[in-house]
């Protein structure tokens, strides 16, 4: 059990948390500082920094949990008996769905801080995560392009597909529609989107492939 002082810890750490994710949403990354962070959270500007060194692990803090759910579901429907194609765009659905269902955090899960997609060895952990997903997408359009490929013309594919991901995502994030209101109404249009994509891919680099 618990100790009172652990408690308390405990109770600290979260109000720290979640005034960091209120921050982080209205008013952007960037421009918060730990100082208002810790007044949010009502704690003191040193104590802080006893749970999180810098607005760095924050960022980890918030974002990795989710971006891991989000990677467990990919992989489930990675593992489905289905066509390399129904794969892809079930894990495309997938993560539009995360991204719109966190409307107010998805720069914070998906972009702040981010490094090169193609990167070997990122530093922070959330970007080790964030290059799995990415991974994972580009073995999808390539299988589901059925082509020998080279790296480097996967890498230009699978980006200009997280483009379109992020273009979509983009284009409803200040909706006032629910998610739920969103993917059934536009799920069709999502489909053919990815459709018309890969469509596209297999007519403009076939001949190089």
């Amino acid at each position: 059990m618990a100790t009172r002082q652990e408690q308390r810890s405990e109770e600290t750490k979260n109000s720290i948390l979640t005034a960091a994710r209120q921050l982080f949403a209205n008013r952007g990354y960037d421009a918060v500082t730990m100082r208002e962070i810790a007044k949010e959270a009502g704690c003191s500007h040193t104590t802080i920094y006893i749970y999180f060194k810098d607005k760095e692990t924050l960022l980890q803090q918030l974002s990795m949990p989710p971006l891991q759910v989000l990677m467990e579901r990919m992989d489930a429907l990675i593992e489905q008996k289905s066509a390399p194609e129904e794969k892809l765009e079930a894990v495309s659905l997938a993560f539009i769905e995360f991204c719109l269902a966190n409307r107010s955090m998805y720069s914070l899960f998906v972009n702040v801080k981010a490094g090169r997609v193609d990167e070997q060895s990122p530093q922070l952990e959330i970007n080790k995560l964030r290059n799995d997903i990415f991974a994972t997408l580009a073995r999808m359009v390539q299988a589901s392009l059925q082509l020998a490929v080279t790296d480097e013309q996967l890498l230009m594919c699978t980006r200009i597909y997280f483009y379109t991901l992020h273009g979509i995502v983009a284009t409803y994030e200040h909706s006032a529609e629910t998610v739920e209101m969103l993917m059934s109404r536009l799920t069709p249009t999502f489909r053919q989107a990815i459709g018309v994509l890969l469509s596209g891919f297999r007519e403009t680099f076939k001949k190089s492939f």
